[in-house]
């Protein structure tokens, strides 16, 4: 399972910031998906994540400035994030795992991490 990332770069603090990732087509269903980010020098922690009937959790960080949402007949995460500060500046990587039980700590698929910077 091949994930892709689109979105991140540049944005202004006190904005939005939306992420979108897509699996590539698998006769598997990921059970869990979601973001994870890292700032260097520091522990990856989670952001956000959906299994496929919904359920959701997000990092103590982000909460109430960020919602996940999933298509999964496409394949599709999307996490959008409200009043991002310069404190949100990591590399975020989409990931998941087939079983939706998976701590977000052991998911067994990561894609290639995508910079947001968010500028103050």
């Amino acid at each position: 399972v091949q994930l892709q990332a689109s979105g991140g770069g540049l944005v202004q603090a006190g904005g939005s910031l939306t992420l979108s990732c897509t699996a590539s087509r698998s006769r598997k269903s990921i059970g869990v998906m979601g973001w994870l980010r890292q700032v260097p020098g520091k522990r990856r922690e989670l952001v956000a994540q959906i299994t496929t009937d919904g359920i959701t959790m997000y990092g103590d960080s982000v909460k109430g400035r960020a919602t996940i949402s999933r298509d999964n007949a496409n394949g599709t995460v999307t996490l959008q994030m409200n009043g991002v500060t310069p404190e949100d500046t990591a590399v975020y990587y989409c990931a998941g795992d087939l079983d939706p039980q998976s701590g977000w700590w052991t998911f067994e698929y990561r894609g290639q991490g995508t910079l947001v910077t968010v500028s103050s």
